[in-house]
Order: C-alpha cells, then structure tokens, then sequence
C-alpha cells in the first residue's frame, strides 16, 4: 500500500504530482522521489544510505544492530524529507534482507511508527519489478536480466515487451565473500548448481544479460574510466564477456587508493567488487550469454511501470522524456512535434533514426535561455549527458549534433560525437539540424506558419512552398538557411509562393 504524509496544509497549496519510493534493499536504503511524464518521470530527489542489512545474514540469519541503527535513521528521514517535498504517494518496499532476517520485523514496526507502510516484496515479485523496469528503460530488451542486490541474485526473462520467467537466488553481493571463501571454485559450484536446479542452464544462450544493481554498475564505471569512455552515462554501456575476465584481472591488481579515485564509484561498492565480477562471470558462462548491457533502471523503475496502462507503457520512454523537457524548457511547446511533421518529407529516415529525429525537434528550443555563444554547446550537452533512456551512445551522438547544427554550432564535428557514431548517420543529422533551424527561422518558432507551408526535396532543388499571406516571412535571415539547408542537399534553394 502506499502512505500519503502530506498534512492538510500542504494538501491545500497547489503542487505538481510528486510521487516517492523508499527502497529498503540488502545494501542499501534509498529514497528515489520523481515528477513529471507518467511514462517516464524525472527524477528530482535520490540519496542512499549504504545500511547493509544483509551484512551478517549469512553467518547468523540477523539484520545485526548497525545496520537497524542505520536503517531506522535513514528512514526518518526519508520520511521527514517526503513530507516537506510534499510528496503525495510515497510508496515503501524491502526485499531480501528484511524478507530473510529473523529480525526483519523489527525494521518493519520501526518504518510503521514513521508512518510508512512497507511492502515486503517476495523474491518472485522483486524480480518481477526488476525486469519491467529494464523495460521501462529499454523496451526491445530481449534477454535474460540479472538484478544483483545484497541478499540475493534476480534473473528474470524479458521478451516482446513482458517478464516471462524469473527465479530469485540467495547469490547477493554480501553473501559471496563467504561463498568464495569456501574454496577456488566455491563460488562457481554453487551458481552452477542453483542455475541447474532451477531448469535456468543455457537459457540465455546467445542472449545479453542486462546487468542491474549497484555493484555491477560500479563494474561498468572501472571499465569507462579504463578504456577511456567519453562519456559517463552508464546505462546501456556493453561489456563483453572477454572483457568482465579481464576487469577481474585489473582487480586483482590495481591499487585501493587508484580505485578510490575513479569518478561515480561509491567507496562502499570496492570492497564487493571483485566479488560481484566473479558471480558475474560464472552467471554469463552458465546461462550462455552473449555478453552483458548495464541498465540503469531496475526495481525502483518497475514498480512505477507497472503501475501505467497498457497505451502508457506503449509510450517510446525517449519522446516522452524530451517532450517534457522540451515543454519545461522551451518556449512553444507544441513546436516540436510541428516542426518534426514539416521537415519529415525531407528524410527517408528508418523508424530508429526517425524517433532520434523527433526527439531533436522536441528538444531544438532548449538552449534559447543560454548565452547566444554557447547556445550550440548547451544542446549538445543536453544531448549527451541528458536523462534519456531508450537511445544508445551512438544514438545520443547523433542527437547531440542535430542540436548542435540547430541551434548555431554549424556543420562542424565536435569532439566527442565521432568517437560514438558513424560519419553518414552524423551527416544525417547535421542536415535535421539545419532543415529545424530554417523550420524556426521561417515560423518565429510559432506552429501556424509552419502549417500554412512545406517544404520539399526534388531532383535539383529544395523548395519552400508559401500562401501569398505568409510571403513577407520569407526575409533575408529564412533565405541564408534556405540556401544553407539547399546546399547540404546538393540543390538549389527554390521559394514558391
């Protein structure tokens, strides 16, 4: 059940929808709080506390006294946080540790004198949730999801846009150290067994394992630092099999303080590392997997999934995420989606491409409020390092150069767009680029002008059709891009009134 903590008060003051989740992992402990788009809302609050509740499990089957300590803090807070931000569903969960611990009561009670109403989420329900939020953040996953948590190991087959089976494992990262120091291949044994026992041997053969939690996310992170990833977004970053045996090398020898200095790894993820990269390995080997893709999005992101409707999570997560940001931060929110219907006739575009482009329209007046010299670069950041979901690195690179081009960055090729994507798919782009940038110069960013007129490629010109009302908006700046967007399609400009 969820627990609404907003007072009378606050219920009477206008206020956008804000949802929350309180996550009571075997970790951790975090509060997530989010507004915007249902099909994919923007985060505006995370923090975690890293409780480890499961710490001790394996040894006495009891959260020990630290960890409630912890825990009872945290979700004080989070409570105390929730009603101030004014949240109105905030909605509880626990999972491995609190479902397995003999004292796991004990938290319970504790998070119900705060007014929180705790969901203890069953091993089949937390994977459930696991893999609709990979789901959520990558609709065409097709493959088996592995979510490593403190007390146990998820692994959920998603297909075709739905969760078919899942299983839970006692495998989480806080269980391994003692698994492994049973022996070499302790640990190896005991997937091997589990995965066998379970009828789950070879069923993710030639299939990606799409990698959730903490530990595994901090793995990714050691691999970008290495290899010099030019960007720091995590989610659907590939690691090849060859390559997670070779991380478990580097491991083994790289020093602590080297480790602790990489950027967005948490201190408290180190020490379970080379732990979380051994059951990594013996889970691809034995599921037969093709190699691993990080998803960002996990239970958290589920369980809000799962509660949209079936034409809300239909939804492409990359429209609606820059459809909302568009409407927050340009200035006529309907011109992208105008915009993108007037400049379509232009590209023969592939439905993948296609969506990239739309989502350039939507998001082409999001530096309008930065300086005039930095416009360009503000969109090309946005592009890169924004909160999307659905749309590789490869697909961000293109994105970031429509943006660049459209905004005034002109045809160039800033660093590091061709490290990411293909030259024509960036050719591509810089022509959405200029062909919206015409579309705004035209219409003054307003959606009637652009309704009233069409533009169209033919075999030796590019023609810019007007209603004799509309011939005036044609002045010298709508000409020079004209001509700019005609020369990149080796044409000649034509008006036709």
């Amino acid at each position: 059940m969820a627990t609404v903590l907003r007072t009378p008060e606050q219920r009477a003051a206008p206020a956008k929808a804000r949802t929350g989740i309180i996550d009571i992992g075997s970790n951790s402990v975090r509060l997530v709080v989010y507004e915007g788009a249902a099909r994919l809302p923007a985060v505006l609050f995370n923090e975690k506390v890293m409780a480890g509740l499961g710490r001790a499990l394996s040894e006495t089957g009891a959260i020990d006294k630290a960890g409630l300590k912890r825990a009872r803090a945290a979700l004080s807070r989070f409570a105390a946080l929730a009603r101030e931000m004014q949240v109105s569903e905030l909605r509880t969960v626990a999972t491995a540790a609190v479902r397995d611990a003999s004292n796991g009561g004990e938290l319970i009670r504790a998070a119900e004198m705060l007014g929180l109403e705790v969901e203890l989420l069953s091993g089949v329900e937390e994977a459930t949730a696991s893999g609709m939020g990979v789901l959520s953040g990558i609709p065409d996953a097709d493959g088996v999801v592995g979510d490593l948590g403190g007390g146990s190991l998820e692994l959920v087959r998603v297909v075709a846009g739905t969760v078919t089976d899942r299983v839970s494992f006692p495998l989480g990262v806080l269980r391994l150290g003692a698994i492994r120091a049973e022996g070499r291949d302790a640990l190896d044994r005991r997937v091997a067994r589990l995965i066998a026992e379970s009828g789950w041997t070879e069923r993710g053969r030639g299939l990606p394992l799409y990698l959730v939690g903490g530990s595994w996310r901090a793995l990714a992170r050691l691999d970008m630092h290495q290899t010099g990833y030019p960007l720091p977004v995590v989610h659907q970053y590939p690691i090849a099999i060859d390559r997670v045996a070779e991380l478990q090398q580097v491991l083994a020898e790289i020093p602590r303080p080297e480790l602790k200095a990489i950027p967005d790894i948490s201190g408290a993820r180190i020490p379970t590392l080379p732990d979380a990269t051994a059951l990594l390995l013996s889970v691809l080997r034995h599921l037969g997997s093709s190699g691993s893709v990080v998803s960002a999005y996990g239970l958290r992101e589920g369980l809000l999934y799962q509660r949209l409707s079936p034409s809300q999570r239909r939804e492409d997560p990359l429209i609606a995420a820059a459809r909302d940001e568009g409407d927050r931060s340009g200035r006529f929110p309907e011109h992208g989606d105008v915009i993108d219907a007037w400049i379509a006739p232009l590209f023969d575009d592939a439905p993948e491409l296609a969506r990239i482009r739309h989502a350039a329209c939507l998001l082409a007046d999001v530096g309008w409020r930065a300086n005039p010299e930095f416009r360009a670069e503000r969109g090309m950041e946005i592009a890169l390092h924004g909160n999307w979901v659905a749309i590789d690195s490869a697909g961000r690179a293109v994105l970031a150069q429509a943006l660049y081009t459209a905004l005034g960055g002109g045809v160039g090729c800033p660093e590091p767009l061709a490290a990411l994507a293909d030259a024509e798919a960036l050719a591509r782009a810089r022509c959405w680029g200029l062909a919206i940038r015409l579309g705004q110069r035209l219409s003054g960013g307003v959606a009637a002008p652009l309704r009233r007129s069409q533009i169209a490629l033919e075999d030796s010109t590019l023609t810019l059709s007007l209603e004799g009302r509309d011939e005036a908006l044609y002045g010298e700046a709508v000409e020079k891009r004209h001509k700019a967007l005609a020369a990149a399609f080796g044409r000649a400009p034509v008006l036709e009134v």
